[in-house]
């Protein structure tokens, strides 16, 4: 981050090339197609000899400036900004994988990545393995000369695993594996993936960075401490040296998906960084104090949060997330019916699906971001019918707390 904080990075980094008219905010190049002076000039950009935006689709001035911004953040090489998050990953992966290859991925994911996973991966014969990322000796174990990366989140949504990337990494080093962690709970603001040995960071930009859940977006960034030459998919991208991933992604894979950011959430998502850095701090202590509220709650059977001392990746997460658990933490109840009771007497917490809002946020994960897997996939996944997921807000604690404690009174009411 050239020697500046994380905010000062955020909100001052420069686009390539500066606006026309000096905006102190980049301005949102709405258009589709781009004029040329002449058809040499043309045919040299479509070519690749010469760097200009031809469609929007493939480049856009608004989107390369929070490209930019991101990689900044990340202190990374390079980042493609795509349409969601789920588009990140299956981006990613395309652009590493083919027919035979197989993926190494922690058990313990959001629910659309195991449908991703197992319904589009797993028919174009791309093996996905699955292995409890706690168990480094299970992960190494898991490796042969086929695999081709190991995916990983940072804190697991919803259990919120935290995994030792130092160990990963230095597994992944050995075996020529490129590392994929998804970092959109924890984001460049609580992790800096590179110095953990991460090659390749995701991001869901829909949630804490965008700000509040204005826009869909996602995020590819290369950090630049991968050797690409080891890698089949980009054989004929090798000459690009560095930038082989991000040469082929961007001629091939992201062009012709069309999983494109849009200009207008582009310039939301860019001003979202600017107050990153202050939201990820008000998430964070809200959720240490509401963990530790529903702790010493007598109907609350479990809580898993990193930021609780009790929590088996306490060290773990303060040494790798800048001190801190995240905004995201799940507990359990007695069964699912307390679960439902739970969710139907807040107030002022809300019920959605979504995490990273300024609002908090609760869910029941099994019936929602895991409905149509069976009991079986379930339990492998670590989900079960007891569990809710609360994403915490920017809303002063006291009255978070509230909710949660007069939500908790009536659902013991309903079960004497």
């Amino acid at each position: 981050m050239n020697g500046r904080g994380f905010t000062t990075t955020a909100i001052h980094q420069v686009a390539a090339e500066p606006d026309a008219h000096r905006a102190l905010q980049f301005p949102i190049y709405a258009g589709v197609a781009y004029d040329f002076e002449t058809a040499e000039a043309m045919a040299d950009t479509f070519s690749g000899r010469r760097a200009a935006y031809s469609y929007s689709r493939i480049a856009n001035p608004t989107v390369e400036a929070f490209e930019r911004k991101i990689t900044a953040l990340e202190g990374g090489l390079s980042t493609v900004a795509v349409s969601s998050g789920m588009a990140a990953i299956s981006t990613a992966l395309l652009n590493l994988v083919t027919a035979g290859d197989n993926i190494i991925a922690a058990s313990s994911l959001f629910g659309g990545s195991h449908s991703l996973f197992g319904n589009v991966l797993r028919p174009l014969g791309i093996e996905v393995r699955y292995v409890d990322i706690q168990d480094l000796e299970a992960v190494e174990s898991a490796v042969d000369e086929r695999t081709r990366a190991l995916f990983l989140e940072t804190i697991s949504n919803p259990c919120t695993i935290v995994p030792d990337f130092a160990g990963i990494s230095l597994i992944a080093r050995k075996h020529h594996v490129v590392v994929i962690a998804d970092s959109t709970v924890t984001t460049p603001y609580l992790f800096q993936a590179r110095q953990f040995g991460v090659n390749i960071v995701v991001h869901s930009t829909t949630k804490y960075i965008s700000g509040g859940a204005t826009s869909l977006g996602g995020a590819i960034v290369d950090l630049g401490n991968f050797d690409w030459r080891v890698v089949p998919s980009l054989k004929e991208y090798h000459r690009f040296n560095e930038m082989a991933f991000i040469a082929r992604l961007r001629r091939e894979v992201y062009r012709e998906l069309g999983s494109c950011l849009s200009p207008h959430d582009a310039y939301l998502q860019s001003l979202g960084l600017e107050t990153l850095a202050l939201r990820m701090d008000k998430v964070c202590q809200n959720a240490q104090a509401v963990a530790e509220f529903l702790e010493t709650h007598g109907s609350v059977t479990s809580v898993n949060y990193s930021g609780l001392a009790s929590s088996p990746f306490h060290e773990l997460a303060k040494r790798q997330f800048n001190g801190k658990g995240g905004g995201v933490l799940s507990f359990e109840l007695s069964d699912n019916a307390a679960c439902f009771s739970f969710l139907n007497n807040l107030a002022l917490i809300r019920r959605a699906s979504n995490l990273g809002d300024n609002k908090t946020l609760a869910l029941h994960p099994a019936s929602t971001l895991y409905t149509g897997f069976d009991q079986d996939e379930l339990d492998a996944f670590g989900v079960n019918t007891r569990l809710i997921r609360l994403s915490l807000g920017i809303e002063d604690t006291d009255d978070i707390i509230a909710d949660i404690r007069q939500a908790l009174v009536g659902y013991e009411r309903r079960t004497d």
